[in-house]
């Protein structure tokens, strides 16, 4: 039977990057909201002679979460990995200024969903299986309150999660990526020389020795 990786947030970044990386050993489950760029990652498996099976899905919809670890349940019985990649990123704002509706969404997206997603995924890792989150060097900057509020929330639940399985499994992993060059750092500093960030495809060749090893 084929490993099954699932990758929330594969649609751009790091995330299609790490998918794209992944699909050579696993059959890789990608699950973002943008259809478009899902359908450009799942063309660059193919062409490299992989498989994905394409979920375009927002990962606040519990339903949509819910039918989809059914899915993968009810076709594959478990999974081998879990990468989240997927984040919302507040425009930058003084403290002060924050608006009700950015926080929300960035609490939603980066922290709440957390709370259903660990208790429908961890039943697929089982004991053997390893999840992999993403902290971030910004925290505590100035302006990036909304987005380190809620980054840190995700970060700080994912560690209690790895502190609980150390010793029933499964592996949970926290990296903190060197800055790369993508949408989300070219939202936060406009007008930054990319040519001096690593690419999403080196940070993801480097991850996946970790990812891998048993």
């Amino acid at each position: 039977m084929s490993k099954i990786a699932l990758v929330t947030g594969a649609s751009r970044g790091l995330g299609f990057a790490i998918a794209e990386a992944l699909a050579a050993s696993h059959h890789v489950v990608a699950v973002a909201r943008t259809t478009g760029a899902l359908e450009d990652l799942d063309d660059r498996i193919q062409a490299a002679g992989g498989q994905a099976t394409l979920a375009p899905m927002d990962i606040t919809n519990e339903g949509a979460m819910a039918q989809l670890c059914r899915s993968i349940y009810d076709r594959w019985g478990s999974i081998d990995l879990w990468v989240h990649c997927a984040v919302h990123a507040a425009p930058l704002t003084p403290a002060a200024h924050i608006d009700p509706k950015d926080w929300a969404k960035s609490m939603s997206i980066n922290a709440t969903s957390m709370g259903t997603l660990i208790p429908y995924i961890a039943p697929l890792l089982g004991a053997s299986g390893t999840a992999m989150f993403f902290d971030d060097q910004t925290t505590g900057d100035k302006f990036h309150g909304c987005y380190a509020a809620s980054k840190a929330a995700q970060i700080t639940l994912a560690r209690s999660w790895a502190r609980e399985s150390t010793n029933t499994g499964p592996r949970v992993l926290v990296e903190v990526p060197p800055a790369m060059s993508t949408a989300t750092r070219a939202r936060f500093h406009p007008g930054e020389d990319r040519a001096a960030l690593a690419h999403p495809r080196d940070v993801a060749a480097g991850l996946l020795p970790k990812l891998l090893s048993a």
